[in-house]
């Protein structure tokens, strides 16, 4: 096993539980892992044995444009495209970071990080 990983993505979007959130916008750190056999791509050098993570990056991106009002469903309907993609492989984890998020105090970030 192996693990693939994409860190530090950053988006500006539209998202949040409040309207104000969805008309200014934040910025929104997402990190991924996907988990799967490696051995084939480790000795034969090809990129269709394993999971490309141009894809992967693409994914996250078509789903941080869709407005939502919570981050565990964007992070639900990332991690649903990755395994209609790629059915393969073992797991998934994605965490999604919302920027000084409008909780009444200092907060740097607020996160949800979701596995299947």
């Amino acid at each position: 096993m192996g693990i693939i990983a994409l860190e530090g993505m950053e988006f500006f979007a539209y998202h949040g539980f409040y309207e104000e959130e969805r008309k200014v916008g934040n910025r929104f750190i997402v990190d991924l892992a996907v988990t799967l056999d490696l051995t084939q791509p480790a000795q034969t050098d090809k990129l269709s044995q394993t999971v490309n993570y141009e894809v992967l990056y693409n994914i996250v991106k078509e789903e941080m444009e869709i407005q939502s009002h919570l981050l565990e469903n964007m992070a639900g309907r990332i991690l649903d495209k990755i395994y209609y993609k790629y059915p393969h492989i073992e797991s998934v984890t994605v965490s999604i970071a919302k920027q000084n998020p409008p909780v009444g105090g200092v907060c740097r970030q607020s996160k949800i990080t979701l596995t299947r």
